[in-house]
């Protein structure tokens, strides 16, 4: 059995983690009605409680947040009591579970926005993307740019959605400020092209992230709240012409507000690692909390990357969806299943809630 220092326990604000393995959060569009969580959710999720934290699938603080199909929210009575049972089921098997709460911003569709109306986004700029709507693959919609007005509503939904979370169980809440959604696209100069206070300077693209990290940790206390980071991610058709210089005043702030950690992407979202020349090693060291390293890591390299001290914790994405033991295979060294590329996205139990553990293999 292989034993390294991953497999020992952490402690992340007053949570104690059974081990140093994230499962890192994975849209899997199977919400049922009203956006409530999938049937099979309780059981997905507590199947996969022996990894040290959990973050649940990016779920949308309001109905405007949401960019696909059948992606689950926080913001109806029917969603926090759906929730409520995942969490139990988490809970129950001593597990420890965040919620990631989003809002897509410009990754949406007329076709799952309130009204048919326009995604919303820092400026009037088409993401150059798909979405998945309507059981397919399909090019987004136009944006329209949100008014100076409307951005303390956005705020407000994000600090609602946390109380929200701490309502139906949560440990804690991420907030998604990555891979080309609404504060990442705020953040970056590709696709905000405002003049106002939120546009134009390293600190006014900053501002909206900020905003919302603040209010979501007054609401639930900085020590429940986390954020994941892009710095260099081109996914969704985001870009930014100086990312060295906006995440480091970005991480810099989020330090000051004293949440428990940052949770970053480390090179293009489950692409290469090196796709932009980045100073990750600089950005740690300027975080004085927990640092969650993301993006292509095995048990080696995580092992490596621990022992060097560049991070604490370590997220693991698809390799979770098809082994819902990767713990206890990583530990043991065994072979893990392979994920069938049909059932990643909707759907019911197959390729949700069906892959088996290396006990049922051995039966």
């Amino acid at each position: 059995m292989t034993q390294t220092s991953i497999f020992q326990p952490y402690t992340l604000g007053a949570l104690q983690l059974a081990n140093r393995v994230v499962m890192a959060p994975l849209t899997r569009n199977r919400a049922d009605a009203g956006l409530v969580p999938s049937q099979y959710a309780a059981e997905y999720y507590s199947q996969r409680a022996t990894a040290g934290l959990l973050i649940t699938e990016a779920t949308q603080i309001s109905a405007q947040a949401q960019g696909y199909q059948d992606t689950p929210g926080i913001y109806t009575p029917e969603q926090i009591a759906g929730w409520r049972v995942v969490t139990d089921a988490v809970h129950a098997k001593g597990g420890r579970i965040f919620l990631q709460m989003w809002h897509v911003g410009r990754v949406s569709h007329v076709d799952v926005q309130p009204g048919g109306a326009a995604p919303v986004a820092p400026s009037a700029i088409r993401a150059e993307t798909k979405t998945f709507v309507n059981n397919g693959f399909v090019d987004t919609s136009v944006p329209r740019a949100l008014t100076l007005e409307e951005i303390p509503g956005i705020v407000n939904d994000f600090r609602q959605a946390a109380a929200n979370a701490v309502k139906a169980g949560f440990d804690g809440v991420e907030v998604h400020g990555a891979n080309g959604y609404l504060l990442d696209q705020f953040a970056k100069d590709g696709a905000n092209q405002r003049t106002d206070a939120y546009g134009g300077s390293v600190e006014n693209r900053a501002r909206l992230m900020l905003e919302v990290t603040a209010a979501v940790a007054a609401e639930i206390g900085a020590g429940r709240t986390g954020i994941r980071l892009s710095p260099v991610s081109p996914a969704n058709g985001v870009s930014s012409s100086d990312p060295q210089a906006q995440f480091d005043y970005i991480v810099d702030e989020l330090s000051k507000l004293g949440i428990v950690y940052i949770h970053v992407v480390e090179g293009a979202t489950g692409g290469p690692r090196d796709v932009a020349p980045f100073d990750f090693d600089g950005l740690r060291k300027r975080f004085d909390g927990t640092y969650i390293a993301n993006n292509g890591y095995d048990l080696d390299l995580a092992t490596g990357h621990l022992e060097a001290g560049q991070a604490d914790l370590f997220a693991f994405g698809r390799p979770f969806i098809a082994n819902p033991d990767l713990v206890e295979r990583l530990k043991a060294g065994a072979e893990l299943n392979a994920i069938n590329p049909d059932t990643i996205y909707g759907g019911g139990a197959e390729g949700y809630t069906d892959y088996p553990t290396l006990a049922v293999a051995a039966e």
